[in-house]
């Protein structure tokens, strides 16, 4: 246990200086044909084992399928291809839908829309810890310290202490900075 965590945490500082994406757990996501084989517009396509347009993935329809690929693309630095598969989701109200729209359009320089995405899923999920993770993130990004502790306060207040939420954004506040946490 010791050791996979050492190796994640060495995994993660090497591709800090990336604006990387983590799901509710800290580990990063496995890369899969869809980063590694697939160009930009692209995914995997298990049925036909190759890489298709995202307009004809049928990842849309699996939700838990969808928020997967979504993660691996934002963690490999692939935004607008995490936008355009979040784009198709049959729910477009689901908080963590909602959760990675703010992520990958926030990451993109898109603030505003960013905070928006983040306030809706907290509007429809309030216990959304990562949401709130994010969203402390990008209020220290807008030199907002006060609003990233309260966020840090919620995720506390929610049942996040010792989570990946509530650590990384504890440590970017401490630092003054999301540098290396908002991955």
């Amino acid at each position: 246990m010791i050791r996979k965590t050492l190796l994640t945490a060495g995994f993660a500082a090497l591709l800090a200086p990336a604006a990387l994406a983590v799901g509710p757990d800290d580990d990063p996501p496995t890369p899969t044909e869809t980063t590694t084989e697939c160009a930009e517009g692209t995914v995997w396509d298990g049925e036909t084992q190759a890489c298709v347009a995202i307009e004809e993935s049928a990842q849309a329809t699996d939700p838990e399928a969808l928020i997967t690929t979504v993660r691996e693309l934002a963690y490999a630095g692939r935004h607008g291809d995490a936008l355009a598969l979040l784009a198709r989701a049959p729910d477009q109200g689901d908080t963590m839908v909602l959760t990675y729209m703010g992520y990958s359009t926030r990451s993109m320089g898109d603030m505003q829309t960013g905070l928006d995405h983040y306030d809706r899923a907290l509007a429809a999920d309030p216990d959304n810890l990562l949401a709130r993770a994010y969203l402390g993130m990008a209020r220290l990004q807008l030199g907002e310290t006060g609003l990233a502790e309260v966020q840090l306060a919620e995720i506390r207040a929610r049942g996040g202490v010792g989570r990946w939420p509530e650590r990384a954004l504890a440590a970017a506040i401490a630092q003054g900075s999301p540098a290396g946490y908002d991955y």
